[in-house]
């Protein structure tokens, strides 16, 4: 193999195992006592349903946040609830150019210690990938104000599109292991 494969193999096997933590990130309303609220809901109609019917995604995304919710003490009541849950997915095509020294020195003789620099060719490796984008808001249901938002953002990988439920769990995870009350024994 030669060093310019075994740069790109390393190169994409680098970027495989970017795809399996997305960065999450949490904003919160510092004038909200979140550990006050114990019940919730689901928003009517979930920014995620945009058509006249429920998609297979909003399913999965409810499913697992009433599981976490829960998990966390809080308890699901549709007709009187503190909380109302929304989503918002987006997903992006993206693209990422990276160049670097040409491997093998000059022009592929004398590698080894002499690397190339500007003047010398250079490898160009342009990945396509798709960026996926999960927020879950926590609206005060009596204000109708944001309380709190937890937002993930990561590579959208093979495996997350062939087992959509489990990516789905796993990242609804991760969002709501960020919610302050996180920790609290299940009810």
């Amino acid at each position: 193999m030669s060093a310019r494969c075994a740069l790109a193999v390393l190169t994409t096997l680098l970027l495989l195992g970017c795809e399996t933590t997305p960065k999450v990130t949490t904003n919160a309303d510092p004038s909200a006592d979140l550990s006050t609220y114990k019940t919730f809901a689901f928003f009517d109609p979930l920014s995620t349903d945009k058509s006249s019917y429920t998609s297979i995604l909003t399913t999965r995304l409810k499913s697992a946040t009433q599981r976490e919710l829960e998990n966390h003490g809080l308890v699901y009541d549709s007709t009187a609830p503190q909380l109302l849950v929304n989503f918002n997915v987006n997903v992006q095509e993206k693209t990422d150019v990276q160049s670097m020294p040409a491997a093998g020195g000059y022009y592929g003789y004398r590698s080894g210690l002499y690397m190339g620099w500007a003047g010398y060719p250079q490898d160009i490796q342009t990945i396509h990938y798709r960026e996926g984008t999960l927020a879950i808001d926590l609206i005060d249901a009596a204000k109708r104000q944001l309380v709190w938002q937890g937002v993930a953002v990561g590579e959208i990988g093979e495996k997350a599109r062939e087992n959509q439920g489990a990516a789905v769990d796993k990242v609804v995870a991760e969002v709501l292991a960020k919610y302050p009350s996180a920790g609290a024994a299940p009810k």
